[in-house]
């Protein structure tokens, strides 16, 4: 289930603008995850092809992963219950992962419910988003030392948030595509049980449009790093880079207090943000 974070709930518009994540791997230990160099990057950076699906899967029923998945490339998407095209709260997800698990290769097609949950640590290895659906992963675990690892992967049509950070603990995001996208990672901005939440997106393409690269609330101590970021077809530079909010646990409407670096909160210079 995913709180609103910060403006109102936007529902799909049609098949034609359904989002998307795009995911990458790289070499940011965290937790002992393994690192992947399948983030299928261009020479020059940009994300260049997609792989394409051996196979395809239903899911009628959320499949509870422990341990590690293997899903061997196949595209895996939602039907009965979890068939909807929406972006209302409350869906269930097509996979949820327990502390520790580990999910790889994997295509999420359309529909997407509401993507992946970790319930603790996690590691989102080669995981492609194809139309995200309410959001592509929620990280929910209640542990400061929770850490979720985002290596590899891809995803497109994101309306709003492409990653949701409900939970405690750290994020890091490495070699990771995405486009056509509201925000790429959101620390929840008004959940009943708020915690810290520190944020680590590094080596990633980001193509407009889009409208954020992370948001955070700094009135819990949140922060974010962005490290060798390359912006795509944004030359007018509207897609903020970091967003910083007052946060709170009454349901509320988060309030913006700022965007761009300030080097307490939002941790990057402007060398480290590249516009093709």
């Amino acid at each position: 289930m995913t709180p609103t974070t910060n403006g109102p709930v936007r529902h799909r518009r049609g098949r034609t603008r359904r989002r998307a994540v795009i995911g990458g791997a790289a070499a940011l230990a965290l937790t002992g995850a393994a690192l992947v160099t399948t983030s299928l990057m261009s020479t020059a950076g940009a994300a260049s092809s997609w792989p394409e699906a051996k196979g395809q899967q239903p899911v009628s029923k959320t499949i509870e992963v422990s341990g590690t998945r293997d899903g061997g490339l196949k595209r895996y998407y939602g039907s009965g219950e979890l068939g909807g095209d929406g972006q209302d709260e409350g869906q269930d997800p097509l996979f949820k992962l327990k502390d520790g698990a580990t999910l790889k290769n994997v295509i999420i097609g359309a529909p997407a419910a509401d993507g992946i949950h970790c319930q603790g640590s996690c590691t989102l290895q080669n995981v492609w988003w194809e139309d995200v659906g309410e959001d592509a992963a929620t990280f929910k675990g209640t542990s400061a030392g929770s850490t979720y690892a985002v290596q590899g992967g891809g995803a497109r049509k994101a309306d709003d948030k492409v990653f949701q950070f409900n939970g405690a603990g750290k994020l890091v995001v490495n070699k990771f595509q995405v486009s056509d996208f509201g925000k790429l990672v959101r620390t929840c901005g008004n959940c009943s049980k708020q915690y810290r939440r520190d944020i680590i997106v590094n080596d990633t393409d980001v193509t407009a449009p889009g409208k954020s690269i992370v948001g955070i609330n700094t009135n819990y101590g949140d922060t974010a790093a962005l490290r060798n970021i390359r912006v795509h077809g944004d030359g007018n530079k509207k897609i903020k880079t970091c967003m910083r909010f007052t946060g709170n646990n009454t349901g509320a409407e988060p309030v913006e207090t700022g965007s761009g670096p300030d080097g307490r909160y939002c941790k990057f210079t402007a060398s480290d943000i590249t516009y093709n």
